[in-house]
């Protein structure tokens, strides 16, 4: 009668759980982006796939170096191990549910033992010796009462979503930071051809200042001022292929290589600058992987607060234990040697100095950090969309201007050469006209690398993509200069 008043007791309690209940808090998020320009928020769509986002740069080198990262490297194959170990942490919270059985064979010598006055365990002499075979069992099952082991389960379960987001998290830094890598070094392989061409400009132009000279029709400064352009234009490149194998080893490590082991071939084209759908919906930001990250730890911390809770209701443990003991192990398996015993254990802490109270104190304010975690996550995500929707609109029009600019340098250039081998300048008007266009055509090819590279983060912030099919897109394409 009583075992079955406490079964029914295990029942009725069992479908209860303290501590609160997860609801993701809200995050004021905007109607629209501030620096959208052209760009406006569209309807939201949680089924937005991030795809294969890096191929809107139609390069091909570039897709398979991105390949790579997935499956080689070191970072993104740190946070798969930690995602397993998560599981693997959420399997040990799960088999709490279930009871824990274990069995025992002994064998003992021994001789008979009596007490002493002190306490202790005295042999007597002349006692038998005797031999004991044991064959035993144990089992025991807590009863989740107070939903204690559910919400451990609970926590462990969001901790293990976080860490699989983790993954996509750092699988997405390393892509968009290979892509970022990329496009500088494609960019820096473009400044490499445009000095060459100009390297080779100069040496012509020293070699007609010398010989101006030789006639008589020049100064030795002209001659100078020649030699001096055309050095400080070696060294300029000279200092981009230094860059260029630092870059080279960058994307050798995303893509997990020995820097020794990896080149790149020069190509002197740059990725194509993708074009930005008119539409880009706020909800894209779900997809962030730091986002779903930072919200399921948040979960976890939830739950912890009501294991921390059920701390001060007690403990309902079910134990059982049997087996048969026998001098002889010929003979043990036998009625007459058979033991059991079988009994519930109520077990609650009555004095622990408020360690349980501050426990979940601790708790309620882990939780708390993580709400503002969550919350700073989303706004530095909106943040990081405005940076770059900003730079690609001003980027787009300085590049225009930067365009008109160069064509004026090249052409006040081609004057200034003009007029000084009709000999009305001084070779110092045509070094100035150089450097001025030669910067000029530096400055544009730069610009046509950053906005490359902020679509790219344009792309991260994102999440991985965005959804163009559809809609309009603004911005163009400009091939390197």
């Amino acid at each position: 009668m009583k075992m079955r008043v406490l079964a029914l007791a295990v029942l009725t309690l069992g479908g209860c759980a303290v501590g609160p209940d997860y609801h993701r808090p809200d995050v004021a998020t905007p109607a629209a982006y501030k620096e959208a320009g052209d760009w406006k928020a569209a309807e939201p769509s949680d089924s937005a796939q991030r795809g294969r986002w890096w191929e809107v740069y139609g390069d091909t080198t570039l897709n398979e170096l991105v390949a790579q990262v997935e499956v080689s490297n070191q970072n993104v194959l740190a946070a798969v191990a930690q995602y397993r170990q998560a599981l693997a942490l959420l399997g040990v919270a799960q088999a709490a549910y279930f009871p824990t059985v274990s069995g025992n064979l002994a064998d003992t010598r021994a001789q008979g033992t009596s007490s002493s006055t002190t306490g202790g365990a005295t042999v007597s002499p002349g006692s038998p010796i005797r031999n004991t075979t044991r064959l035993s069992y144990s089992a025991s099952w807590e009863a989740d009462l107070w939903g204690r082991l559910g919400r451990n389960v609970e926590s462990n379960d969001a901790s293990a979503q976080a860490s699989q987001a983790d993954v996509q998290a750092a699988l997405l830094s390393a892509q968009a930071t290979l892509v970022q890598s990329y496009v500088q070094l494609r960019a820096n392989d473009a400044q490499q051809d445009l000095l060459a061409r100009i390297i080779a400009a100069y040496q012509r132009s020293l070699a007609i200042t010398q010989n101006r000279y030789e006639a008589g029709v020049a100064g030795r400064v002209d001659v100078a001022q020649a030699e001096a352009q055309l050095k400080s234009t070696q060294a300029q490149a000279i200092d981009l292929r230094v860059q260029r194998a630092q870059l080279e080893h960058a994307i050798a490590v995303l893509v997990g290589r020995a820097p020794a082991d990896f080149r790149l071939a020069p190509t002197g084209a740059l990725p194509a600058l993708p074009q930005i759908p008119a539409a880009l919906p706020s909800a894209l930001l779900e997809r962030r992987p730091d986002i779903a990250g930072a919200e399921r730890r948040m979960a976890s911390a939830n739950a912890l607060i009501g294991v921390a809770q059920a701390a001060f209701f007690p403990a309902l443990t079910l134990s059982s234990s049997g087996g048969y003991q026998n001098s002889s192990l010929s003979q043990l398996v036998t009625a007459p040697n058979r033991f059991w015993s079988v009994g519930p254990t109520l077990a609650l802490t009555l004095f622990d100095a408020g360690a349980r109270s501050a426990q979940k104190a601790s708790a309620v304010a882990a939780y708390d950090k993580s709400v503002a975690t969550y919350r700073q996550t989303v706004l530095a995500a909106f943040q990081e969309v405005e940076d770059n929707l900003v730079a690609l609109r001003q980027l787009a029009e300085e590049a225009e201007v930067q365009h008109a600019a160069t064509r004026a340098a090249l052409e006040a250039q081609r004057l200034t050469e003009n007029q000084y081998e009709a000999g009305t300048v001084s070779y110092l008007n045509v070094v100035t006209t150089q450097a001025t266009a030669l910067n000029a055509q530096i400055s544009e090819l730069s610009l046509v690398s950053r906005r490359v590279q902020a679509s790219a983060v344009l792309l991260k912030a994102l999440g991985g993509g965005w959804q163009a099919g559809g809609v309009s897109a603004v911005g163009e394409s400009r091939a390197a200069p």
